[in-house]
């Protein structure tokens, strides 16, 4: 499963109470930073830093994470499953629920 071949637009935002496009290349941007976060609790641990400061920026990697499936997710509907659903096929509306029900199914 993976994001699907017509998303052009990019990913949309859709936490704010503005929701705000974003581009594939700003979504990279966004992880990267996110990997940068998870290098410095790298260092954190390699440094003995105290074990609250620790587990605070674990929590605000796997918030920004989830704030970033969230966009990737609501991209796929907005156009994917809406898509599917114009389509006028139940079997491709089918499959799209299905594939949808399976990863917010998934435990963490």
């Amino acid at each position: 499963m993976g994001i699907c071949s017509y998303t052009p637009m990019g990913y949309i935002g859709g936490m704010k109470a503005k929701p705000q496009v974003t581009t594939h290349e700003e979504t990279l941007r966004r992880l990267r930073r996110i990997a940068g976060q998870v290098q410095g609790i790298q260092r954190m641990i390699e440094e003995k830093q105290y074990c609250i400061d620790i587990v605070t920026q674990i929590q605000a990697a796997r918030s920004a994470l989830r704030a970033v499936e969230l966009q990737i997710l609501k991209k796929h509907m907005d156009h994917c499953v809406r898509d599917a659903f114009a389509s006028g096929s139940p079997a491709e509306a089918d499959r799209k629920m299905d594939e949808l029900l399976r990863v917010m199914k998934k435990p963490y």
